[in-house]
């Protein structure tokens, strides 16, 4: 036997398929061996072995076996015109899987955190913002804790309209903290820190029980992480250092 010459058994083996599939390749004229010996058996090439991959790529690609084999009848398409394809077809599979598998994640913690709205309800309340993004961190940094289990406990129970008053709530507290910062008003005075106490009731009443320092914490946190800084930036430059400085103020009061 030639070293570049294979039985049907050996093709089988090297590229996962079943006999009968290069017996059926074989009827339909998609490929046929190179030749076959003098009893009739089929003989593949090292050629018949390259065009082989090129039907397993394309069905891989999900394209049936007529497409295929008009794609490789193509004049003038060598192996590299089909592999340039190939790599092409693969890379816009790989670019929608990712985005499926992103879809799929938002989808398990979306269930994870018990958010009971249909897609339409959601869509209406955060639009394009997925409210599910920043779990598995928050879960990985606060799990466990009262205040974690208290917000899941109480989100899974808020209807669209809840959800409907806590985003303008909270988005008429900013907003006022955006007027009072564009007026001059001072961080640590009374306004200021009035609306700190509204933003920390805000959270208490629809999150969890939130403390003077665990209000504090998290307006280190609006100016320490880019995510939330970058929020309140598009509101007015230096609002997320206005708000923490409003905390800050409004927690020294309540503890003097």
């Amino acid at each position: 036997m030639d070293s570049m010459d294979y039985s049907v058994g050996q093709v089988a083996r090297l590229a996962g398929v079943s006999v009968r599939t290069l017996h059926h390749y074989d009827d339909i004229g998609l490929m046929p061996p190179g030749r076959r010996t003098a009893a009739g058996y089929r003989r593949y090439s090292q050629a018949d072995l390259q065009r082989l991959q090129h039907v397993l790529f394309y069905r891989e690609l999900g394209f049936p076996l007529e497409e295929i084999a008009v794609i490789l009848g193509e004049s003038g398409a060598d192996t590299l015109t089909h592999l340039r394809r190939q790599h092409e077809l693969l890379t816009r599979r790989i670019g929608r899987l990712r985005a499926m598998a992103a879809a799929v994640e938002h989808a398990m913690e979306a269930h994870s955190m018990d958010i009971s709205l249909t897609p339409e309800e959601r869509f209406t309340v955060f639009g394009d913002f997925v409210p599910e993004k920043y779990d598995a961190e928050a879960r990985e940094r606060w799990g466990g804790t009262e205040p974690y289990t208290q917000s899941r406990r109480r989100m899974a129970a808020m209807t669209k309209d809840d959800w409907t008053r806590f985003k303008a709530e909270a988005a008429q507290t900013v907003a006022e903290f955006a007027e009072a910062l564009a007026v001059g008003l001072p961080a640590d005075g009374e306004r200021a820190m009035e609306l700190a106490e509204r933003h920390r009731a805000h959270i208490t009443r629809w999150c969890y029980d939130c403390s003077y320092d665990i209000h504090r914490g998290l307006a280190d946190m609006y100016v320490a992480d880019p995510r939330f800084a970058a929020g309140y930036e598009q509101v007015a430059a230096g609002l997320s250092a206005y708000i923490r400085q409003a905390v800050h103020a409004n927690a020294d009061r309540a503890r003097s």
